[in-house]
């Protein structure tokens, strides 16, 4: 049958479309807007949507960036550490991730309106860039399962399907045989093709029409180390514009431009001595590279209740995606044939190039309170809600993304977050503090748990010029799903995030 299909396929003159590996967690991680941000913001865990004068604020409530009194300017630089303790079976891995980077930068222009008659005192333009995600992250998880074996992943791809639909043709190289697969018959049978073609499983009858399969890895105890490494960054640009009312009334919008970088490899071993297997050590690594631009707008309003009350609130539009996927794949086994170790290596070579499909990501809506007491300090709280079950595969229509929009349902529900930040002037120096908590998207939030932080912070201010520094520290536990299939075992990982943050700012 599969070369019928080549044949076609060669009449027709272009490749069928096949579906990729996407899973809920694909969503979630390009829906999170962990918004890094100046040393100021970061001091006070980002509790600004009521508050303004700063410019990553403009990225919590556009409105923010009107309060400034004179054209204002900051960067910043931060250095991030990640450290994980991750737990499978008997096992427990310590690993530690960390950079330095530039993670803010932004600009706001005032313009103060000289027509003593007009209500419309200023107005403000500007343009902020903040890191709202880094995907920096690496880990490694081993231990002895004593059920499952990633024979289970490739039975389950296998089992169903023609032999001639997941196997090389004569002569045909495993490389071609590989991309042939994938182009016709899509990501599934290119699994089964790997275990098939290294000898993890075999055929019950070698006909091209079987469709039942015989597991060459069985019985108990299985040493396995899976190795997760991944990089990249979601960046937000922000092009801002607000007004001042009476000086009482701040209305401003954002319209946003996104960016998705993301790497990620994972590689994964097993060995076993059991007498009823003929394959004893399998290595198995993926590699995906996901590149994606994106639009959103933002609208908000800051009203000044009294002089020392404020009251803010905020709509962020979803962000509307289109993302390209790459991937690759490697396979290595060995197995016992006639007394003797024999070594099988399936390296295809092939880049699987994907169509281009569409995210959109939830909505998010955040009301927020601050109180200022004169020059001395301010008290300032955000909450915020977004629905994540409402994130969206397109086009809708086709069966896959249905389906996986079904999972998106049934898996995400509401997340609740809120902030509190606070902050103490003494002369030319401030002293800040904050504490968050962000309800995990997920309805089992063992899977995927609530994140807890708390942040610290000093400024120095010379005037026309400030120097400020944060500490900000996190703290989210997953249960990591090795594959979506077959070894669905999951690594427990406690994560601890880590943040430095040097912000230098001055009028313009």
């Amino acid at each position: 049958m599969k070369k019928i299909l080549v044949l076609c396929m060669g009449f027709i003159g272009m490749p069928l479309i096949f579906a990729q590996e996407l899973d809920v967690s694909d969503a979630v991680r390009y829906s999170m807007d962990e918004i890094q941000g100046s040393a100021r913001f970061r001091a006070m865990s980002g509790a600004f949507g009521a508050l303004g004068g700063d410019m990553s604020s403009v990225n919590i409530n556009p409105a923010g960036s009107v309060i400034f009194n004179n054209s204002h300017a900051s960067l910043s630089f931060s250095s991030t550490k990640k450290d994980n303790n991750v737990g499978y079976f008997n096992g427990l891995n310590s690993t530690s991730n960390s950079n330095f980077d530039l993670n803010q930068l932004g600009a706001a222009f005032i313009f103060r309106n000289n027509n003593l008659d007009s209500p419309w005192t200023k107005f403000s333009l500007s343009i902020a860039y903040d890191r709202s995600a880094n995907f920096d992250d690496n880990w490694v998880a081993s231990g002895v399962n004593t059920n499952t074996s990633i024979v289970e992943y490739f039975y389950n791809y296998a089992d169903g399907k023609r032999l001639d639909e997941i196997s090389a043709l004569p002569g045909e190289s495993l490389g071609e045989a590989y991309s042939e697969i994938g182009s016709i018959f899509g990501f599934e049978n290119q699994q089964a093709f790997l275990g098939f073609e290294g000898f993890i499983l075999d055929p019950v009858q070698d006909t091209d029409d079987n469709t039942s399969y015989i597991r060459n890895i069985n019985g108990t105890n299985f040493n396995q180390r899976y190795s997760y490494a991944s990089r990249g960054y979601n960046g937000k640009l922000a092009f801002n514009a607000a007004t001042s009312y009476n000086d009482r009334f701040y209305f401003g919008l954002n319209l946003n431009s996104h960016f998705i970088n993301f790497e990620r490899s994972t590689f994964f071993s097993e060995s076993n001595a059991n007498a009823s297997s003929t394959v004893t050590d399998v290595d198995f690594e993926n590699n995906l590279l996901t590149t994606g631009s994106g639009f959103s707008f933002q609208l908000g309003g800051i009203a000044k209740i009294s002089e020392e009350l404020r009251v803010g609130v905020s709509y962020n539009s979803p962000t509307w995606y289109r993302i390209s996927d790459e991937t690759s794949q490697y396979l290595a086994t060995t197995r016992i044939e006639n007394g003797n170790s024999v070594n099988t290596v399936i390296n295809p070579n092939v880049i699987n190039l994907f169509e281009e499909y569409r995210l959109q990501t939830p909505g998010k809506v955040t009301g927020s309170l601050a109180y200022i007491f004169g020059s001395q300090g301010l008290l300032s709280f955000d909450y915020s809600v977004k629905d994540y079950s409402s994130a969206e595969f397109r086009p809708a229509s086709d069966a896959f993304f249905s389906a996986l929009n079904t999972e998106l349902s049934d898996q995400l529900e509401t997340s609740t977050s809120y902030k509190f930040g606070g902050e103490y002037r003494f002369k030319q120096l401030s002293f800040r503090g904050g504490y968050r908590f962000e309800e995990s998207p997920y309805k089992n939030d063992n899977f995927y748990g609530d994140l807890t932080g708390y942040s610290l912070g000093l400024g120095y201010s010379f005037g026309d010029f400030s120097i400020d520094m944060a500490f900000s520290q996190a703290e989210r536990d997953i249960n990591y799903q090795l594959y979506s299939v077959g070894l669905t075992d999951t690594a427990f990982i406690e994560s601890k995030f880590t943040d430095v943050i040097l912000t230098l700012a001055f009028s313009i």
